[in-house]
This record gives C-alpha cells, structure tokens and sequence, in this order.
C-alpha cells in the first residue's frame, strides 16, 4: 500500500532544497570571487637600482609604507633603469622605476620629433606595462674640475668621463647627450682620445673629487646621495647648458628646470648664478594586471614620499599624471581626478578591500538572485497546490481500496493512521486565502472518507 509522505519528511525537502540552494549560490560566489575579484597578494616585488641611489632610498620609503598595510615589499636592486625596465617586461617584478625616456611613448615622440616614420602609436598602447605616475624630477648633472662646459660639452674630447654604470638609464642618456654633441662615432664609439668610464653613483663622484676623472654626468634625483655630495663639493663645476632648451625640443622626453642662485647653500652662495639643467622624468611602472587595490596603495605610497619641495620641484608637484613614458594605469587616471578611494579613506587597507570586493560580488549576485526571489511566491504556490493535489490523489486511491474488497483491520487502522497524517499536513501548512476552497473541500473528503471506513461493505 502506498505510504504518505509525512510532515516531517516535507519539512526535510525544504530543508534540501535551501541547502542545495545555498550551496549553488556559494559556489558561484566563490567562482565570481576566484574570477572577478581576486584577493591582493600578499607581497610585491619592486626593482629599484644601486644600493646608494635614490631609487634604492625611496624603495626603502614605500617598504615601510606597504608594510603598515600588511604588504611585504621586496625590494631588487640593480644598475638601473634598463635593467628594472627589462625585469619588467620579463615579469620578474610587479613594480619599478624607470627613467623619462626609455619607455614607449618617449620612443615614439623621440622618432616623430626626428622626423623619421611616425610610430603606430596603438603599439606603444600594447605594452604589458603601465605607469602609476611620475614622481620626479630626474636632471642631468654634469660636474667637471676645470673645463667650462656651459657652452657646450664638445670640450670633453679627448676627455676622462664617467657615464654611469653598463645598463643603466644614466649611461643611456649621457651615450644620447655626447652623441648630439658629436663625441661618439659608429656603434657609439667614443671618438680617438676620448674614454668612457662605466661607472657612477658614488664611485664615480670619489673619481671625479680626486681629479681620476674630467668629468661626471649624472642622471638623478636632487636627492641621490652622489648628487648632494658633488653639489657640496668645493672646486667642482655644474654645466648650465646654453642648449638647454633647443636639446629639451630636440629630444622630446627632457624638460628644462633651473637650480636657483644660493638654493644648495645661502651662505656660501652656492651655486654663484642659476644653473639650467636639462632634466627627465621618473616613471613609477607596473604590470598592467597589478591588483587595483595595490595600485591605490602604491599611489598613495607615492603621494606620501614623494609630495614634499626639493630644489627643483614645488610641493605637490609630485606625483603627477603628465609626462608618463607608458600609458597612464586606470587607477591613476581616477586617483588623480578623484584622490584616494573612499574606503581606503575611512577604514583599514585590509578592511577597505574587503568591503570593496564584497560590494563588487554582491552586485551580480543579486542580480542573478533577484529574479529568483520572484520566482519564489510562485515556487510556493505550486507546491501547496502539488501537495494538495497528491493528497486527493490518496484519498482517491483509499476510496478505490474500500470499493473493490474489504479491508481488515489492519489496513483499516492504517488507512486511519494515514487520514490522520493528511489532516495534520494540512493543518500545518499555511496555505494561501485562494487555497481556502480546495482546502475546505479536503477536509471534506477526507471526513467522506472516514465514515466509510466506519461502515465497512457501506
């Protein structure tokens, strides 16, 4: 004989329903996590340069940064912006310095400028990486004892001149400079007489204190410990270029900036007169797939060091969104438009980018949810009228049962027992006002029902 469904066992199917429910929704929130909004790793990698350069220093600023934030900032060090370029573009770091001039829209200004083939410029947009922002000012210093290369640096023929390490972006630039002033040959060989020392950053400046060399060009920031120690030197020379500005349009990536009279020291009156420099720019670059959340964080990381005045930069000036040798990263272009993001403002970095990537998945979700939740008024219905609908099914099946042949009593208590369960499911069940009729005319049957089974053979 065909056994009722209890209450119990219906109160179980919904239970399995809304378990199976919960875990479809949370395996597609795990998949939209996982795909959508990943979690920030946990450490980054970031090229700087030599240990005594400026890029090392300000590395050594935005590790102490990261790491209040929970981020651990791992620094590399090499000889300079080619390498950190290159390192880039290997994926070998997440983050680096690079110097004005190097990256792909330098080129492709530098190519049009030159009056060759202009550069399709979606194939400097193609690059992987991306530039955060720029966050100095990077000049070139070139120091020398006893010549006067204020008009010009042809007066270093034949010379002793430090160019900066092999690979560097310091070198890269000085080969450019000497090469415009007709000081390099084929292959960027340096003219008969004239030497080329691969060397820079401190060592280069003890060289040039100690008369071991003529003369030193040094790509840097104001800040970079060879710079302070030459610009504090007594009996040095700084070039103030009288081609400044013509070199500045003929190479694209440089700008002029000026050393004011008495910046480095008023009382001594140093420098004796304002000095022009020509000056680049530095690149804070990134992988295009960094996490934003650590793009913000970097950002602001920049904000921090970098904002303060120096003698050739006004505070604030830096970090800036102009002059960028790569394409401008998304988060660069709302940070600066419209600063730091909201929650990092008010909460943890931690607690921010958790709320964050809820709101983000939970935006899809009750999309997908919303018609659903419709969906389930409907569902409701359609089994109140499903249950209904099996108990006349019983009740019909039991009236067959009693027309056909007698029941013993045993299977009269059972039908008993079974009417019972009907009447309890229905009492239990909260059915909706437009269900009262065929609820009514339920019970109905069933006490039908029952009075048969009291009249046996009726």
């Amino acid at each position: 004989m065909h056994r009722l469904q209890t209450p119990r066992s219906q109160q179980y199917g919904w239970i399995f329903f809304w378990i199976a429910l919960s875990v479809a929704a949370f395996s597609v929130f795990w998949l939209m996590a996982k795909k959508m909004s990943p979690t920030p790793p946990k450490s980054l990698q970031m090229a700087t340069g030599v240990e005594d350069g400026a890029y090392h220093q300000f590395g050594l600023k935005y590790q102490a940064l990261l790491k209040q934030h929970g981020i651990n900032l791992i620094l590399q060090t090499s000889s300079g912006s080619v390498e950190n370029l290159t390192k880039l573009n290997e994926g070998r770091v997440d983050v680096g310095f690079v110097q004005g001039g190097l990256g792909p829209l330098a080129s492709a200004a530098h190519t049009r400028a030159a009056n060759f083939d202009a550069q399709d410029e979606g194939a400097a947009q193609a690059t992987p990486l991306r530039s955060l922002a720029t966050t100095g000012h990077e000049a070139v210093w070139i120091f020398s004892r006893e010549l006067n290369l204020s008009p010009g640096l042809g007066a270093l023929k034949g010379r002793r001149v430090a160019v900066g390490v092999a690979g560097s972006g310091n070198q890269t630039i000085a080969l450019e400079l000497l090469g415009n002033y007709g000081l390099l040959g084929e292959q960027l060989a340096p003219l008969a007489g004239t030497e080329l020392l691969t060397i820079g950053g401190l060592a280069a400046a003890q060289k040039l204190i100690d008369k071991e060399i003529d003369a030193f060009i040094l790509v840097a920031s104001v800040n970079a410990p060879a710079a302070q120690k030459l610009l504090n030197t007594d009996g040095l020379r700084l070039a103030s270029l009288a081609q400044a500005e013509g070199l500045a349009r003929r190479l694209p990536y440089f700008q002029t900036v000026t050393l004011k009279r008495g910046s480095v020291s008023p009382q001594l009156d140093r420098p004796s007169e304002d000095i022009r420099l020509l000056s680049t720019t530095t690149n804070l670059v990134v992988q295009e797939d960094l996490h934003p959340a650590l793009a913000y964080l970097l950002l602001e990381a920049a904000r921090q060091v970098h904002r303060m005045p120096n003698l050739l930069s006004r505070a604030g000036e830096f970090p800036s969104a102009q002059g960028t040798d790569f394409p401008l990263a998304d988060e660069s272009t709302r940070y600066f438009k419209n600063g730091r993001p909201f929650l990092q403002t008010y909460l943890p970095f931690w607690l921010a980018n958790l709320v964050q990537r809820m709101a983000l998945l939970m935006l899809p979700l009750l999309a997908l949810m919303l018609p659903l939740v419709r969906l389930l008024p409907w569902l409701r219905t359609w089994r109140q009228s499903r249950r209904l609908y099996r108990h006349y099914g019983e009740l019909k099946f039991l009236e067959q049962e009693l027309l056909t042949r007698q029941l013993s009593s045993t299977e009269s208590a059972q039908a008993q027992q079974r009417l019972i369960r009907i009447e309890q499911d229905i009492r239990n069940t909260r059915f909706p006002l437009d269900f009262s009729d065929r609820v009514y005319t339920l019970r109905q049957h069933v006490e039908l029902v029952r009075s048969k089974l009291a009249t046996p053979g009726s």
